[in-house]
This record gives C-alpha cells, sequence and structure tokens, in this order.
C-alpha cells in the first residue's frame, strides 16, 4: 500500500501540472447532465491521473469517467475513486481553493488518500495505520522536482497531522459556494452551546483537510456531495484523528454507494 501512496501522489502532481497550465488561459466551461460545471481541466486531469495509475490492476473511478456497470461496480470492493478537479466553481472564479482528490476505497472504507491544491501549494495525503501528513511550500517544491523521492524522503518533508491545537474560538467550515439555510440554521444551533463562533467560508476539499490539520472544530454539510468529493480528505481526516459522521445516523459514513451520492454530513476534528 505504500508504493500506492507514492504514485498517488505523482498522479496527483502531474495532474496538477495540467490544471495549472489551464488555470491561466482563457477555458470554456460546459455544463453536465446534473447541471455542474465541467472544464478541460477536469477532463484532462482525470485522463492522466487514470493513465498514471493504470497498471495497478485496481478499478479506477472517476467523477469524469466510470466504465463499469452497476452490477460489475456491485462486484468491486477495492478501488480508486477519484475527483480530478474538486472546487470547478472555485477554478472557474480563479481563487486557488480547489484540489486533485485520489482515493482508495477497501470494504466501504477510505484507506488511502491524496489531496493536492496545485495553485497554493499544499499535498496532504494519509494511509490507514500509518498516518496522515501535509507538505506545502518549497518542501513540496523540491518533491515537485524530484518526483523519483521515495516515500521516506517525503516524509522527511512533511508535518504530520494535526499540527495545530484547536482554535479558542469554535471554528465552522463552510462551503463557499453552497452556503444554504439550513447550514446557517445549524450554526446558529450551535452559537446556542458555544457563545462566540467563528465561520469561515472555502472551496474543495480543503475544508475537509483544516480539520485534519487542527485549524477548525467542524464542517458541516448539508445538500448532495458525491463520493470522490470527500473520500480522499476522509482518508487523510480519520488518520488525523477525526472522524465523518452521516447526519442521519452519526454513523462514519459509508462508501460504495450504487449511486456515488453521499447523505448529509458533519465532519470533526476530534483528537
Amino acid at each position: 500500500m505504500k508504493e500506492l501512496v507514492l504514485d498517488c501522489i505523482n498522479a496527483a502532481i502531474e495532474a496538477g501540472k495540467i490544471i495549472n497550465e489551464i488555470y491561466t488561459t482563457s477555458f470554456d466551461i460546459d455544463t453536465k447532465s446534473d447541471n455542474t460545471p465541467v472544464t478541460i481541466a477536469d477532463k484532462l486531469s482525470s485522463k492522466k491521473i487514470i493513465q498514471l495509475l493504470s497498471h495497478h490492476n485496481i478499478p479506477v473511478i472517476s467523477e469524469e469517467e466510470n466504465n463499469y456497470t452497476e452490477e460489475e461496480f456491485s462486484n468491486i470492493h477495492t478501488y480508486f475513486i477519484i475527483d480530478p478537479l474538486d472546487g470547478t466553481r472555485e477554478f472557474i472564479k480563479k481563487n486557488g481553493e480547489f484540489t486533485v482528490n485520489i482515493a482508495i476505497i477497501e470494504n466501504k472504507e477510505p484507506v488511502l488518500g491524496v489531496v493536492y491544491a496545485p495553485t497554493i501549494q499544499l499535498l496532504y495525503f494519509g494511509l490507514k495505520h500509518f498516518g496522515a501528513y501535509k507538505i506545502s511550500d518549497n518542501d513540496l517544491n523540491k518533491l515537485i522536482l524530484h518526483p523519483e523521492f521515495s516515500l521516506q524522503d517525503i516524509l522527511d518533508l512533511s508535518d504530520k497531522l494535526p499540527i495545530y491545537n484547536l482554535p479558542d474560538i469554535y471554528t465552522i467550515l463552510t462551503s463557499r459556494s453552497h452556503l444554504d439555510d439550513k447550514t446557517m440554521a445549524y450554526i446558529d444551533e450551535k452559537r446556542k452551546e458555544h457563545s462566540i463562533i467563528e465561520y469561515i467560508r472555502m472551496g474543495s476539499s480543503i475544508k475537509i483537510a483544516w480539520l485534519a490539520e487542527g485549524k477548525a472544530h467542524e464542517y458541516p454539510r448539508f445538500g448532495r456531495t458525491m463520493e470522490w468529493d470527500t473520500a480522499a480528505a476522509h482518508a487523510i481526516l480519520k488518520e488525523a484523528g477525526g472522524i465523518l459522521l452521516d447526519a442521519r445516523n452519526l454513523q462514519p459514513l459509508e462508501y460504495h454507494k450504487k449511486d456515488f451520492i453521499n447523505p448529509d454530513f458533519i465532519a470533526y476534528a476530534v483528537y
């Protein structure tokens, strides 16, 4: 599995190079059947990741490409799940808050995750029973310039998560593009428990990664998300000591749903 971490990190970085090249251009924006935006960056990133991971002979499910029927998928218990550009709306707005997400699901659980924010130079990774880590800035540039680095080399450049003690003020993260009335009502209820609440709006799976760092207390999400939106960051959060719960029953969120749609969830930085 450690070899897979290296390959997933390298695949995320290579996809990030493609995304960054397109980011500075005037690109077209299309709309998918579910009324969400898609760009050439989403599609080319997906193709690059699938190409670089295909030699493992592990099925790959991508937001932009899924070649498995429902029956075939029901018999798959270990697979890659990727969001080649999580936060397409933020990519379009050019605010840097988007990521490449690569995860492995095993028996309905995310066991490996890589989250890479190529424009703001952040990379997180986690592996079950191995820990969660962050690498950024100059150390990340060293990794980008030296893809032959071993996993130990990468660990030497990384910070183990969590990095911070939780803020004194109770801090809730919310979606930048999907802040709705239900979320605001939830925050109002939290004010009854904590007299002062700070909430921070942010795009993509960086929110869950921030919980893993210890920068905030929780992230409630009410509304549609997909497994590829959460799986990679969920794996990282778990290894940092946090938890991501199905809001319906407050049990850990499970994967391998036939339609890939997540229920409402709440992620906590519990450690």
